[in-house]
């Protein structure tokens, strides 16, 4: 069994919920975090609280990508983890779409995936070590009505994942997908009381994300799926 330590780690689209889960996860095991975002003013109590650095960065902007990894590599070092987490999700019956939401969906949530994954990538090929995890969803794997601009988007961005895992693995970076194949639990969207765990629980789904990261190479998962036990497959 061949694992590796990592040090490091990069949260794009950082947020509340599942990437705040994620940098706890990673600051309790020793990892130093930091988040990017849009705006970073609301990650400033989940700074504090996990002992990290917030930079500003839009993912769908190459340039703005370029200069945080060029910022990481002078102030915390390049990361060994990177998770995207970044997506824009607009709905509406498919004859009405504005062509202008559905480019800055795509851009988001899978332009954005490659920008940040091929700085990572280009790191980590130096250290032949890093993992590369990409946050998916049901819409990944099955488009729904009046939903096609973030299917169209989270395709795409799986079949990043796919591509890079079969290209980078070899060369020592574990490229995974997350299929998050349900609704995520928060102050906003609690379990019925009828119905106790029908929606993922944050925390829960960042302990599958760590496992992901400190699997064995002999056995590296390049997909996994996540869904409450109610959720019909």
């Amino acid at each position: 069994m061949t694992t590796s330590r990592f040090n490091n780690a990069l949260i794009v689209g950082a947020g509340s919920g599942l990437s705040a889960s994620l940098a706890r996860a990673l600051a309790n095991d020793g990892i130093k975090v930091a988040l990017a975002a849009r705006t970073t003013g609301d990650l400033d109590p989940l700074v504090k609280d996990i002992g990290g650095r917030a930079f500003t960065c839009d993912a769908s902007k190459r340039g703005e990508v370029e200069k945080l990894f060029s910022d990481l590599d002078a102030t915390l070092g390049a990361p060994d983890i990177v998770i995207y987490n970044a997506s824009f999700r607009t709905r509406g019956p498919f004859v009405e779409l504005d062509p202008l939401d559905v480019e800055k969906s795509l851009a988001v949530t899978a332009y954005g995936g490659f920008l940040v994954a091929q700085q990572a990538a280009r790191r980590m090929l130096l250290k032949k070590h890093g993992a590369i995890l990409l946050t998916g969803a049901s819409a990944g794997v099955k488009g729904y009505p009046q939903s096609a601009p973030f299917a169209m988007g989270k395709f795409a961005l799986r079949g990043l994942a796919q591509s890079m895992a079969r290209e980078l693995s070899p060369q020592g970076i574990h490229v995974a997908h997350v299929v998050v194949d349900g609704g995520i639990r928060s102050a906003r969207r609690p379990d019925p009381g009828d119905t106790p765990d029908s929606t993922l629980d944050p925390d829960a789904i960042a302990e599958s994300y760590m496992h992901l990261i400190h699997q064995p190479r002999s056995a590296w998962a390049w997909e996994i799926e996540l869904r409450p036990w109610v959720e019909k497959f």
